[in-house]
């Protein structure tokens, strides 16, 4: 069995390959993450992902065959795409424009074992209730916010401010399960490995 590297720093992202029962090993994989000009928030999280992979790859010594797999979440609000926040004016303004409305967060997974490459792109719609500048402010104080595309997460504190979802929470974490399951499946990795 082919072994997995998962090109990742994000602690969540481990967490989720680990409750399904994948081992693998953590690879750095950074890469620039500018969005190209005029490129759809869709493109840009596939290729985001089909390049961490790409350099995970690049980054492993091994003898024996091996997969890697990148990840990539955006938070997107009227086809503008909502990074990691630069600071607490940046992460405010990002929770002012969620609040009572719906956006979209898009996660694009791909997995690399060198002779071929394979993609998916999963967009969930989230809706957020009414937020206060207060609020928006202390959860900025938590340290939460401060790594996170849109300036939220789900998995965490940011949950209070989710009224509804439509679509895949764990992509909406950052890796969705069923598609991984599926993908890893295509390259002869299987789930529940662990158990």
């Amino acid at each position: 069995m082919k072994q997995l590297y998962l090109a990742s720093g994000s602690p969540r992202r481990r967490e989720l390959l680990t409750q399904i029962g994948v081992p693998f090993a953590a690879v750095s994989a950074d890469i620039d993450e500018t969005p190209l000009h005029q490129e759809s928030p869709p493109a840009y999280v596939e290729r985001l992902a089909r390049g961490k992979a790409r350099a995970g790859y690049d980054a492993v010594v091994s003898e024996n065959p091996f997969c890697v797999l990148g990840a990539d979440t955006a938070v997107v609000l009227d086809g503008k795409i909502l990074g990691k926040p630069l600071d607490e004016a940046d992460a405010c303004a990002m929770l002012m424009m969620l609040s009572g409305g719906e956006h979209q967060v898009l996660t694009a997974i791909a997995v690399l074992d060198g002779e071929r490459c394979e993609s998916r792109v999963i967009t969930s719609q989230v809706r957020f209730r009414d937020i206060s500048r207060d609020e928006a402010a202390a959860y900025w104080a938590s340290g939460e916010p401060r790594d996170k595309a849109g300036g939220y997460g789900i998995q965490g504190l940011g949950a209070v401010f989710v009224a509804g979802l439509a679509g895949s929470y764990s992509a909406v974490v950052g890796l969705p399960l069923c598609e991984t399951f599926e993908l890893l499946g295509h390259f002869g990795i299987p789930c529940w490995q662990t158990l």
